[in-house]
C-alpha cells in the first residue's frame, strides 16, 4: 500500500496542507483543536513525515526540503504532493517548509540545509532575483520551479523548471483583445512583486502596445495584501476598481483566485458575467472550471513542472548534466467568462 501524502491529510481533516505542516511542526499559530484532529488523523494512517530523518543517522541523511512562499495560494497543492510522491518514491525523506512573504529563500535554505543536514532543495514560488553569488553559497543541488523565468544562467548546481509567464500573460491579453476587449482592467500584484506578478503584468502591457491600445494606469489594480493570490484580496480589489469608476468591458487577474473574487464582487455589485463584464484569469485551477460561469484562464501543467523538477533534481544529485531552464507551454482554457463587450466603443 503506497504511503499516505500530505495533501491527503489535509483532504481528510478539511484543512490546507500548509495548517498539517504547521500541525506537524508544533508551529504555535494553529487552533489546538485543529492541531489534536490532524495529530490523530496521522497516528490513525500511518502518516510518516520524516521531516527530520528520524530513522537515518544524520550523516546519511536522505532528505530534500521543498521551500514554499506563498503556501496558501491553491495552485501549489497539486504540486506538493506530486513532489512529495516522487521523492519517496525514490526512497528519500521529504521536509515541507514555509517561507515567509518577508523572508530570503536563500537564507532559508541555507539554514535548513544545515540543520537538517539535506541532500537537496526545491524551492517554489516566491523568487527571485538573487545574483548568481547568492545561488553560488547553496552547496547542494536545488531546482527552482514554478516561478518567473528570468533567472541568471549561472545559479550554480541548480535548474529552473516553469513557464513564461511574461509570454503566456501576453497570450491571454491577446485573447481578450481578440474578443473585443480593449478597456481591459488588470488584477495585478504589489508593486514591490519581483516575480510571476510583474512578469505577467509585463506580459499584459505588451499586448496592449503590440495592438497600439494605450494603458491606462487607472485599469491597474495593485494590491497591498500580506496574501495576494487570495479569493478575497481578488474581491476587495475589484470593489476598488468599481468604486473608482472608470470605464471597463473586462478584468484579467492574474491568478485565477484573484478572478474568482473579482466575479464575486461584480455580481454583488449588479454587473452579470461575462453579459456585462468579462473576466478571465490565470493558472488553470481545477476551481475555475467548476466555477460558474467557469473561468477563462491560461492552465499550467502543474503535474508535468513537478515531475520535471523532482527529476532534474534526482539527475543533478546523480552528478548528471541538465538544462538551466525548462520550459513548459501554457493552455489557453477559454471557459464562459468572457464574450464580447456590448458596447464595441469602450
Amino acid at each position: 500500500m503506497d504511503q499516505i501524502t500530505i495533501k491527503e491529510i489535509a483532504r481528510i481533516c478539511n484543512v490546507g496542507v500548509s495548517t498539517v505542516s504547521r500541525a506537524i511542526n508544533d508551529h504555535p499559530d494553529i487552533n489546538q483543536e485543529t492541531k489534536q484532529k490532524i495529530l490523530e488523523t496521522i497516528r490513525e494512517y500511518h502518516y510518516i513525515p520524516n521531516n527530520s530523518a528520524r530513522n537515518l543517522k544524520r550523516s546519511q541523511s536522505r532528505t530534500i526540503a521543498v521551500l514554499v512562499k506563498g503556501i496558501s495560494n491553491p495552485f501549489f497543492g497539486d504540486v506538493i504532493s506530486v513532489i512529495e510522491k516522487e521523492i519517496v518514491r525514490n526512497h528519500y525523506s521529504f521536509i515541507l517548509q514555509q517561507v515567509e512573504e518577508n523572508e530570503d529563500e536563500i537564507e532559508v535554505a541555507i539554514h535548513l540545509e544545515k540543520e537538517k543536514r539535506l541532500k537537496g532543495i526545491i524551492f517554489l514560488g516566491g523568487m527571485i532575483y538573487h545574483s548568481p553569488e547568492r545561488f553560488q553559497q547553496l552547496t547542494i543541488p536545488f531546482a527552482v520551479s514554478t516561478v518567473d523565468m528570468q533567472l541568471p544562467k549561472d545559479i550554480g548546481n541548480g535548474c529552473v523548471v516553469s513557464i513564461d509567464d511574461e509570454k503566456e500573460s501576453a497570450r491571454m491579453t491577446e485573447h481578450l483583445i481578440e474578443k473585443g476587449h480593449r478597456r481591459i482592467a488588470v488584477i495585478a500584484a504589489s508593486e514591490e512583486d519581483s516575480s510571476i506578478g510583474i512578469s505577467r503584468l509585463n506580459g499584459y502591457r505588451k499586448a496592449l502596445e503590440k495592438h497600439g491600445i494605450a494603458y491606462d494606469p487607472a485599469l491597474v489594480c495593485s494590491s497591498d495584501a500580506e496574501s495576494i493570490y487570495t479569493i478575497r484580496n481578488g474581491y476587495d480589489v475589484t470593489r476598488k476598481l468599481i468604486a473608482g469608476g472608470t470605464p471597463f468591458t473586462c478584468v484579467y487577474a492574474v491568478s485565477d483566485t484573484l478572478a474568482i473574487g473579482a466575479c464575486k464582487a461584480l455580481l454583488d455589485a449588479g454587473y452579470r458575467v461575462p453579459e456585462d463584464v468579462s473576466v478571465a484569469g490565470f493558472d488553470g485551477l481545477d476551481i475555475a472550471g467548476f466555477y460558474n460561469p467557469s473561468i477563462a484562464t491560461m492552465y499550467q501543467p502543474r503535474k508535468q513542472i513537478a515531475e520535471e523538477t523532482v527529476k532534474l533534481l534526482f539527475d543533478l544529485l546523480k552528478k548528471k548534466k541538465v538544462p538551466d531552464h525548462v520550459l513548459f507551454d501554457g493552455v489557453l482554457q477559454e471557459g464562459t467568462s468572457v464574450s464580447f463587450p456590448k458596447d464595441q466603443t469602450k
